[in-house]
């Protein structure tokens, strides 16, 4: 009996967190957390933090499968990201050794050859970002952003990431 209302209150809790816009980051791509989707009521502008749904390409499923990325309500059953916008429309996308935009080295980007279990990674080629897209980084140097999935459409945009209560590893 115990056990069973525990998981009815878990349900309860996660469906008002849903419901309210609270999210509980367990990546490391940006601290671990509480955290909240606090609606964007203007439009993205770089070095906003946002929570972002990824669209559903082969490409991401490719790194659902890889354990990249974490299954959620977003298209495709993928969670949402937390990511920081690092470049708009119009902007120009350079991957080498790390990522340039329109000339400017983005700080803590280096882009790796290979995951974590020696696995390759193929980088994004390049290029610029198109109307109605953004370009997502992470510092964190194991991120699975847009270095390697490239921009992403601006319509899963789902508001700004408010730390509630984090902490880092």
């Amino acid at each position: 009996m115990f056990a069973a209302v525990s998981v009815s209150v878990m349900v309860a809790l996660a469906g008002t967190g849903f419901i309210g816009g609270i999210r509980l980051n367990l990546t490391p791509s940006e601290p671990l957390g509480i955290w909240r989707i606090e609606p964007l009521s203007r439009d993205p502008v770089v070095g906003d933090l946002v929570f972002i749904c990824p669209p559903p390409t082969p490409q991401l499923e490719e790194a659902w499968k890889r354990g990249y990325l974490r299954r959620g309500l977003c298209a495709g059953g993928f969670a949402p990201l937390i990511k920081t916008i690092a470049a708009l429309p119009g902007q120009h996308i350079e991957i080498g050794n790390t990522v340039a935009i329109d000339g400017a080295v983005l700080n803590a980007s280096l882009v790796r050859a290979s995951d974590g279990q020696g696995r390759p990674i193929i980088p994004y080629s390049g290029g610029i970002v198109p109307p109605g897209h953004v370009f997502l980084h992470s510092s964190s140097a194991s991120s699975y952003d847009s270095r390697y999935f490239g921009p992403v459409p601006d319509s899963g945009l789902l508001g700004l990431a408010e730390p509630i209560l984090t902490f880092d590893p």
